[in-house]
């Protein structure tokens, strides 16, 4: 228990319903729909399409979104992949012979958004209202306005340059040339427009007629392989999740292309040790040395499936996790083995994630996410569609299994997770932070399951990512642990921001409640009744 002499937030404890989300209008959203009689899918769908339109860096649906849903009943969460393809001229043959690279900024960033057609499956699978309907929070506060909450503020400064090379998003978002402040109200009436559209006319009023015309002809027009064919052939897609066991519980990830499966191979890393028993430099120290290992083999092997064959089973089994288990050294920093170093951007992305359970006990894992804050920052004029660069995490690397080419998902960070135990849902779980939120995803369970924190306390814990040949590490950490760190071999650093966010429900079955947290280096809350 927290010591409530000290600022910090508690849990939230709920009988019937519980929602978290990053921001406070989406969980306000959220409870409203489930009050009025929606599901968790409801509740979530039209939560997220409220967070696209008030915390338009981290979200957009320009972007792409993953689900993990367990309807009452089910013993395996349902996972939905909306994330999007490349247009079917990008080969990297063509990349390659025409010089071009792929920029934060860029065109080529931009793979066909997948959000929208990924909500309306949900929504048509296991809602119980229609989209259309579901969409009219958002509708509402992209017309009428909404105010902008602190933490987005502080993030919309920093974003400024972003924003502002592309003059219909700069027109947009820098009113008055500059970023909005805290408290100041923000429209966006043609992103209102596109809602409304979508609301009639379902994903055809996005994937079809104008609001795809406007989106192709701005991306052409910098350059873009895009056709409105590539918009009209999008789809999601419902795959198999994947899992493993981890003291006692099953931990349930979406598969690749997602970096899903770099969690599940760090916690089949961790189990041998006693977690709980660790000193937090020790700790630190195993979580680097396991993050390092499981990352080295994303960053090799982790692609499109439906294009090359990732080896899940080789990854999850015991064989590799005894390779990788003595590969690790308690007493000092090594390399990661098999796999040539691969060196990436160690930065992490921009993303909203969201946890809903409702009355009926149907938990929903559901995450959205333009990539890079503002995405590329280029905006269809027309629409206010504001699109994404997930295209980033693609290679122009002939033969690499992630090199770019037509038709392709790229390798994707943004990671719904889902607990499970004895066939029935524990506890829909993500944590946000780009390439972190594997990691992420490892720091928040074993916060449960090994040291015994609750909900709020293994949000509120500090974090470390060793990635890119650094580890990074948040100031709660004392300056012992840094130095141990970097005595042991591991080149430290001050996390510059902080690490990603994240939101859990915990169902107690025994006790009939739920507890909720929200990250709090976010804006977002927790609330249930």
């Amino acid at each position: 228990m927290r010591n409530f002499e000290k600022p910090g937030r508690s849990p939230v404890y709920a009988a019937q319903a519980a929602v978290a989300t990053s921001h406070p209008l989406a969980t306000l959203t959220a409870i409203e729909t489930l009050r009025g009689g929606g599901n968790a899918v409801d509740a979530g769908i039209a939560a997220l399409a409220v967070q696209c339109v008030v915390d338009p860096l981290m979200t957009g649906i320009g972007g792409d979104c993953f689900a993990l849903y367990v309807p009452k009943g089910a013993s395996v969460p349902v996972a939905l992949n909306g994330s999007g393809r490349s247009p079917a001229a990008a080969t990297d043959a063509w990349y390659l012979e025409n010089g071009v690279a792929i920029t934060p900024t860029s065109p080529h960033a931009v793979t066909v958004p997948g959000a929208i057609a990924a909500w309306d499956r949900l929504v048509a699978d296991h809602g119980s209202r229609s989209l259309g309907d579901l969409l009219q929070p958002a509708i509402r506060y992209a017309e009428e306005g909404f105010p902008v909450q602190p933490r987005v503020a502080w993030d919309w400064a920093r974003s400024v340059e972003r924003i502002g090379w592309d003059p219909a998003a700069a027109a947009t978002y820098l009113p008055g040339g500059r970023a909005p402040e805290a408290g100041q109200r923000i429209r966006h009436e043609r992103l209102g427009a596109t809602l409304r559209r979508i609301a009639a006319q379902g994903p055809r009023g996005f994937y079809e007629g104008p609001v795809a015309a406007d989106i192709v002809a701005r991306l052409r027009e910098l350059g873009g392989l895009h056709t409105l064919e590539d918009f009209a052939q999008a789809a999601p897609e419902i795959v198999t999740p994947i899992a493993t066991r981890y003291r006692g519980y099953d931990v349930y990830e979406c598969p690749p292309a997602g970096q899903g499966l770099a969690a599940l191979m760090m916690l089949n890393v961790l189990e041998p040790h006693d977690v709980a028993g660790l000193s937090d430099l020790d700790r630190v120290h195993l979580f680097a040395e396991a993050c390092k290992q499981a990352y080295h083999h994303r960053d090799a092997l982790f692609a499109d499936p439906g294009l090359h064959d990732v080896p899940v089973a080789h990854l999850l089994s015991d064989a590799w996790r005894a390779s990788a288990h003595g590969a690790i050294d308690m007493a000092r920093a090594r390399e990661p083995v098999i796999y040539p170093e691969i060196a990436r951007e160690a930065a992490h992305r921009d993303t909203v994630y969201l946890s809903v359970v409702d009355r009926d006990g149907n938990a929903l894992s559901l995450i959205n996410s333009l990539f890079q804050g503002f995405g590329t920052g280029i905006m269809a004029p027309e629409s206010g569609v504001l699109l994404h660069n997930r295209g980033l995490s693609f290679r122009i690397e002939p033969g690499h299994p992630n090199t770019i080419a037509p038709r392709k998902r790229p390798m994707h960070t943004i990671i719904p997770g889902m607990l499970m135990r004895d066939g029935r849902a524990v506890a829909p779980f993500g944590v946000m932070g780009g390439h972190y939120q594997a990691m992420g995803h490892v720091e928040l369970l074993t916060g449960l399951l090994d040291r015994g924190l609750d909900v709020q306390e293994a949000l509120d814990a500090p974090r470390s990512f060793a990635y890119g040949g650094e580890v990074e590490m948040e100031g709660g950490f004392t300056e012992a642990v840094i130095q141990g760190m970097a005595a042991r071999g591991h080149r430290t650093v001050r996390a510059p921001l902080p690490i990603g966010g994240g939101q859990v429900i915990w169902i107690d079955h025994a006790a009939g409640t739920l507890a909720a947290g929200s990250d709090p280096r976010k804006d977002g809350s927790a609330l249930g009744y």
